[in-house]
């Protein structure tokens, strides 16, 4: 079974810093370009981040640039996304999906996990 398992979310003060993980199992995500996206309360999903397959460049949304990190770990078939600074508005539902994207932000996602839920306040 294809699964995409995202976890390290919580709550946070703002300033703060959390790492969040999406883990695959059932298919190897070093083929596949991997994306972070977020949901907030009333709001569409936007593109945080994307790291691609072919050469490892990556994206990451204006909002997020020098605060968020995307990186991935092929042994352990994981990707990771450090968030730092953390803002109130960062509160979000973060979801990982693996498919295709590149280093301007276009993405195009096979599979996806359920979310993990980021909050930031005092």
């Amino acid at each position: 079974q294809l699964q995409l398992v995202e976890s390290g979310g919580g709550l946070v003060q703002p300033g703060g810093s959390l790492r969040l993980s999406c883990a695959a199992s059932g298919f190897t995500l070093d083929y596949y370009g991997i994306g972070w996206f977020r949901q907030a309360p009333g709001k569409e999903r936007e593109g945080v981040s994307c790291i691609s397959s072919s050469d490892g460049s990556t994206y990451y949304a204006d909002s997020v640039k020098g605060r968020f990190t995307i990186s991935r770990d092929n042994a352990k078939n994981t990707v990771y996304l450090q968030m730092n600074s953390l803002k109130h508005e960062d509160t979000a539902v973060y979801y990982c999906g693996a498919g295709a994207c590149d280093a301007v932000g276009h993405y195009a996602m096979d599979y996806w996990g359920k979310g993990t839920l980021v909050t930031v306040s005092s």
